[in-house]
């Protein structure tokens, strides 16, 4: 059920025109952990895809809270890798619209454990405009912004214009030549910053947080890799790519 948000959102007071009414579905105890933006591409590349999700899953870690629009690529990317109870997901749309329709079972999810927001009431469909709005809410709430991969005309610049107006820090990671040609210009014009070390950048916000839960005591028990995906699907393929886990003989181990 779409409720609307009472009390005003402390970082919003940075947009030019802030909402005068906030919806909302979800758990609003989300919006007092710290929080970072994350935005990009609508087709992102293998790279890109893989630094996202490790940067999102390492966030998490660290319990800090991952926010971003709800759009195919980058979008949903870092909204799944950060776990549905760990997202805000912000919509340009009303909440009982599930848009892009593709990305619904994501946005359920996120609205069943996390936190989906929007600044329109229920039947409004998603608009040009309502777009832009979304990106600088998406913006105000995190403490940085970081574009994984953004071309030249690709609308998270306007992400990232608002980003430098509010005076926020506007990080990108490393490319190939010839690609994400939006966020190497600027960089090279010294408005937004490249993720060299990732550690490093990511060790701003907190030491990584280690719990003792179901997960790791599942894997003590050195279970065979088809039983680990059966039941743990997502956290294998977490685990795998950060390297904590092996899987020889076909039984899987913590490293």
């Amino acid at each position: 059920m779409t409720k609307e948000l009472s009390n005003t959102i402390t970082e919003l007071s940075n947009m030019k025109k802030t909402p005068k009414t906030l919806y909302y579905r979800g758990d609003l105890e989300l919006l007092k952990k710290r929080k970072v933006s994350i935005v990009g591409t609508r087709k992102p590349s293998k790279y890109t895809n893989l630094i996202t999700h490790k940067i999102a899953i390492e966030l998490k870690n660290r319990d800090v809270a991952v926010i971003s629009g709800g759009a195919i690529g980058v979008d949903a990317i870092a909204h799944k890798a950060a776990s549905s109870e760990n997202t805000i997901a912000v919509v340009a749309n009303g909440l009982d619209i599930k848009y892009p329709a593709i990305n619904k079972k994501l946005l359920d999810e996120i609205e069943k454990n996390g936190l989906v927001l929007s600044a329109y009431k229920d039947g409004e469909k998603a608009r040009n405009y309502t777009f832009v709005q979304r990106n600088e809410i998406v913006v105000a709430l995190g403490e940085v912004l970081i574009v994984t991969q953004a071309d030249e005309k690709s609308g998270s610049l306007t992400s990232v214009k608002y980003a430098l107006e509010m005076g926020k820090k506007v990080y990108t990671i490393p490319h190939r030549l010839n690609e994400s040609l939006g966020t190497l210009k600027l960089v090279e014009k010294g408005l937004i910053e490249v993720i060299y070390d990732l550690d490093k950048f990511l060790d701003r916000f907190g030491k990584v947080k280690k719990v003792e839960d179901e997960f790791t005591l599942f894997l003590n028990s050195f279970p065979s890799y088809e039983e680990a995906i059966s039941k743990y699907s997502n956290k294998i393929f977490e685990y795998e790519l950060e390297g904590k886990i092996k899987i020889e003989n076909g039984k899987v181990f913590l490293i």
